[in-house]
């Protein structure tokens, strides 16, 4: 066994603990990661078919909610099919050093924004289903990874907890069942790839049942924040070294990226915590008080 797989089996084995708490980013943890030392010709086949058994999974757990969310997200569902088959012949034909910055630029905004706690429901939510799925297709073909901006519709549409699984297991399952199907027939599933399969589904089938006791452990939001901040310090590290890599920033100067989106992260950690903070004593005040009220 390599090293490099090594290094793989102990990032989805994180990744797969995350996806457990969440019920999401398997993919956006591992693939910032992976793509270090891997290109995503190699890692995204790798990654594909473990999503269908994961999310199989998820799907099954919760499918006492499917009946009341299939019909708000099958427009999402077919607009898949025609994202995918474009996303596929991106990855087929584009160059993998650029390809690699692609995904982290692409990734970059939408972690930052669910970091900042963004908030806004849609009202014409059909009628966002299929652009919003050819999206989401093109993006997942291309990256395998979905969970930020499907976590950033879903948690806006107050969609309660085994809905909003359910509702992910559902478009997560179509997705790579479709770009498993269309990485097949673009030739995409190499020696190298299948390799890796074996390596990473143990860590999928003992990380998310560790996961998932872990979010009992933990206020669920505390919990989504600290791994999207972690995510976004890895995806400003890829790009840091990208730009380093094809010579648009040379040398050190590259990792200013990086320092500037742990400063940012770093403010929203700490306007995160002291709201929650403010709330808590809000919701339990002070003792001291308590007391006096009860002396005088």
């Amino acid at each position: 066994m390599s090293i490099n797989e090594i290094y793989l089996i102990c990032i989805t084995l994180f990744a797969a603990m995350i996806n457990g708490g969440l019920g999401y980013g398997f993919s956006s943890i591992t693939v910032p990661l992976a793509l270090l030392f891997l290109s995503n010709r190699v890692l995204n086949p790798a990654l594909v078919p473990v999503e269908i058994v994961l999310n199989a999974y998820v799907l099954f757990v919760n499918r006492d909610a499917i009946p009341s969310i299939w019909r708000r997200v099958s427009l999402i569902v077919v607009g898949l099919i025609p994202g995918v088959i474009l996303g596929t012949f991106i990855v087929s034909r584009v160059s993998q050093p650029w390809l690699k910055l692609c995904t982290y630029l692409v990734l970059l905004p939408l972690i930052l924004i669910q970091a900042a706690g963004y908030r806004r429901p849609l009202r014409a939510e059909r009628s966002i289903g299929l652009p919003f799925g050819a999206g989401l297709g093109v993006l997942y073909s291309v990256t395998t990874v979905s969970g930020p901006p499907l976590a950033l519709l879903l948690n806006n549409q107050g969609l309660a907890k085994r809905e909003f699984r359910a509702a992910l297991g559902i478009i997560r399952l179509a997705e790579s069942t479709f770009t498993a199907i269309a990485y097949y027939h673009a030739g995409l599933f190499t020696t190298t790839s299948v390799h890796l399969i074996p390596r990473i589904l143990p860590s999928v089938l003992v990380g998310v049942p560790i996961g998932a006791q872990l979010i009992r452990r933990m206020p669920p939001e505390t919990f989504r924040r600290l791994c999207m901040s972690f995510d976004a310090w890895v995806v400003a590290f890829g790009v840091s070294t990208v730009l380093r890599d094809v010579k648009i920033v040379a040398g050190p100067k590259a990792f200013l990226f990086l320092a500037a989106v742990v400063l940012i992260d770093a403010w929203l950690l700490y306007r995160f915590f002291s709201k929650a903070t403010a709330q808590a004593s809000i919701v339990s005040p002070p003792s001291t008080a308590m007391e006096a009220t009860e002396k005088s």
